[in-house]
């Protein structure tokens, strides 16, 4: 009979640091600098689709940007503050569908799983995103779990 050896938990590698030139963490064909971090960088660029702006709002997940998914959460429905979990690494977006959304929109929705390693173990979020215009812009405004 043989013996599993238990240790302590390995504690997983910390993510490679995103910077203006490496791919961006939402899954697009580019740059950060180019796609995602130029919303991040609060320039007066938003998000012309509320596809686009979960993406971003999971590359400042991803990035640990508190103030812009502060900034792009619709205004009755925003928490005083937001704290992140410095042990929560996000590693993965699929888009699962959109409805509506787009520039001839008012409302839209996008449903998506986001990976994630939280203490060294595994996990998926899924959730169906409902996002809505705000001078002019969109802005999440809550989601739900939808069963698989």
């Amino acid at each position: 009979m043989s013996r599993r050896k238990t240790g302590p938990r390995r504690t997983p590698p910390p993510a490679p640091a995103v910077t203006p030139d490496t791919p961006c963490p939402c899954g697009l064909d580019a740059v950060y600098g180019a796609c995602c971090g130029r919303f991040h960088a609060g320039t007066g660029a938003t998000a012309p689709t509320a596809e686009l702006l979960m993406r971003s709002r999971y590359s400042a997940f991803v990035v640990g940007d508190a103030a812009y998914l502060l900034r792009t959460w619709a205004p009755g429905t925003r928490p005083g503050t937001l704290d992140l979990d410095p042990g929560m690494r996000w590693t993965g977006l699929e888009i699962l569908d959109t409805t509506d959304g787009t520039a001839f929109h008012q409302r839209g929705t996008v449903t998506f799983t986001a990976r994630y390693v939280h203490g060294g173990e595994p996990g998926a979020l899924t959730e169906r995103s409902r996002f809505t215009r705000h001078d002019g812009a969109w802005v999440y405004v809550d989601g739900d779990f939808p069963e698989h």
